[in-house]
């Protein structure tokens, strides 16, 4: 399935604003975990405490090695299956479903767990706007009771079949992500469009995202990054929960220096188009951080960046400059978000 093209600053992106724009995100690696030991066995490897979620209840989490750098950036819900089996669903990364499987395998040892991957199974939307809600339960027959983000429930689209509806504000707009099985996919999608639902693309999805400042492993996220550095990171750590992979490095970063060395921030181009991811940023000769994802921002008229900048260079209003190939451009520390919805 193929949504329509984007344009920035189009008819989608302020549907996204003022409505409702709808994305396929079909994509997405998808795994289910099996199993009595399965929400243990997450918990034992990720950063979040998978052990307590109540059915209908998810979180992001990230899988790290022995140093917090992170392996996967995920999202898991606990879900019942047709056959009424309790079973952990696992979300990470479009391509990286056979490189989790893989990862997780080789922690498996004598838990009672079964891994599959059901990335072709299953199709995805993200319906994200004010108006989200509303044109979910137009197209269901039904209103939708207002989620805590992560939470989830199954509800039937006409005779389109049984769909997952989650609760994720990805794009600084309230969303949610509808999960269905392929072969319903298409009735699902008509039914969304024709309750108001404006079809969108990858284009004005990528502005949403870097307006949000929601980070996706990468671009701006990759296996030598500390878990701690990632925007919006510490929503994602538990630290009342058992020992996991990384936990160490996360407890000594928040107890001994009281911050990490780099934070996840959001920069205004004062002058000239987007910055070319890796882009480094510099103030007063001195090199203090790199570009990850840059876009124009309708909203303020100017580029935005996502970038990690050093401790010492973040507060907001900071200026510095960006080296291009074309020389250096002036920037301002935003903050997170950088683009306020």
């Amino acid at each position: 399935m193929t949504l329509a093209t984007s344009v920035p600053g189009s008819p989608e992106y302020q549907a996204a604003l003022t409505g409702a724009a709808l994305f396929d995100t079909s994509a997405s690696a998808k795994l289910v975990l099996t199993g009595p030991d399965a929400p243990m066995f997450l918990g034992n490897l990720g950063t979040n405490d998978t052990k307590a979620l109540p059915l209908g209840g998810g979180c992001e989490a990230y899988f790290c090695d022995t140093r917090a750098k992170v392996k996967f950036q995920t999202w898991i819900y606990h879900i019942r299956l047709s056959d009424a089996r309790h079973a952990m669903w696992v979300e990470t990364t479009p391509g990286r479903n056979t490189e989790l499987v893989q990862y997780l395998d080789r922690y498996l040892i004598s838990e009672q767990v079964e891994i599959a991957d059901r990335t072709g199974d299953f199709a995805q939307f993200h319906l994200a706007g004010p108006k989200a809600a509303t044109v979910l339960g137009a197209a269901l027959g039904e209103a939708v009771p207002e989620l805590p983000e992560f939470a989830h429930m199954e509800r039937t689209f006409a005779r389109d079949g049984t769909c997952s509806l989650r609760r994720r504000d990805q794009l600084g707009v309230p969303g949610f992500d509808i999960v269905c099985r392929t072969d319903v996919a298409e009735g699902v999608r008509r039914l969304l469009v024709a309750a108001g639902g404006v079809a969108s693309g990858a284009g004005t999805f990528e502005t949403l995202r870097i307006e949000a400042g929601t980070p996706v492993f990468g671009k701006d996220i990759d296996d030598n990054r500390f878990v701690m550095e990632v925007g919006y990171a510490p929503r994602a750590v538990s630290y009342s929960k058992g020992c996991y992979l990384g936990q160490e490095p996360i407890v000594m970063a928040r107890d001994r220096a009281g911050h990490v060395n780099r934070a996840f921030l959001g920069l205004k181009v004062l002058e000239g188009g987007p910055l070319l991811a890796g882009a480094k940023v510099f103030r007063d000769s001195q090199e203090v951080g790199v570009v990850t994802s840059s876009c124009h921002s309708p909203r303020l008229g100017v580029p935005v960046a996502l970038a990690y900048l050093k401790w010492q260079h973040q507060e907001q209003g900071t200026r510095m400059e960006a080296e291009t190939p074309a020389g250096k451009q002036a920037v301002e520390v935003l903050g997170l978000p950088p683009v306020k919805s």
